[in-house]
């Protein structure tokens, strides 16, 4: 549309604000354009993924950038933060996630895959992390579901290492997040469908760490 890249913010409980669509701040971004984006703790600090796998904080005061890192090296597609938000996770074509310290953004962990990562979330009750993905959207009707591999796939935390997958979507894997309580996860794919997956008992009673 010819418009630059902005990160624009609106008090919901203005409805003037949503009218007239007049944020109450606007932060032009200069470079590469904003993919996602997350609430840091306290809202005093917007944590931004962009185009070229660069991620960044920005003051939500002022509007300032405080912090640039550049972890990915392809387009991060999504980024969710623990139940605590101490610790955030990224999503990158460069077909890994990396977890973050939220507030220093010092990467801490990778988990690696052989096809773009779309999503990946965070257990709120185990060391636990789920990705999902697939290949591009555009290759999808050349392809089975094996080859495409479109499973949600389960990998430790602290380790970095796989221990479970899950079938069932026919395309790519858009977005996963967990229930709040930790004791089921929904994916969204490409298929149109959404999946809604609660785990057995046996996932609680086992550590799958060791």
């Amino acid at each position: 549309m010819g418009l630059p890249c902005e990160i624009q913010f609106y008090d919901v409980l203005d409805p003037q604000q949503l009218r007239a669509s007049k944020p109450f701040l606007s932060i032009p971004i200069e470079g590469s354009k904003v993919t996602t984006a997350l609430w840091g703790p306290f809202e005093e600090y917007m944590i931004t993924g962009h185009e070229n796998g660069e991620m960044c904080q920005y003051d939500t005061k002022t509007g300032e950038l405080v912090l640039s890192i550049k972890e990915h090296n392809k387009q991060i597609n999504d980024i969710q933060g623990s139940k605590d938000l101490t610790m955030i996770v990224s999503a990158s074509k460069d077909t890994t996630a990396k977890l973050f310290d939220t507030s220093t953004l010092d990467h801490l962990k990778t988990y690696k895959t052989e096809r773009p990562v779309n999503s990946a979330a965070i257990s709120p009750i185990k060391d636990h992390v789920v990705l999902g993905g697939g290949q591009e959207a555009m290759e999808v009707t050349t392809t089975s579901t094996r080859i495409g591999k479109f499973d949600a796939r389960f990998f430790s935390l602290v380790f970095e290492e796989e221990f479970a997958r899950v079938k069932g979507h026919f395309g790519p894997i858009n977005t996963v997040v967990f229930h709040p309580d930790g004791r089921s996860y929904a994916s969204g794919g490409e298929d149109g469908f959404i999946r809604v997956h609660n785990f057995d008992q046996s996932y609680f009673e086992h550590n799958f760490e060791l």
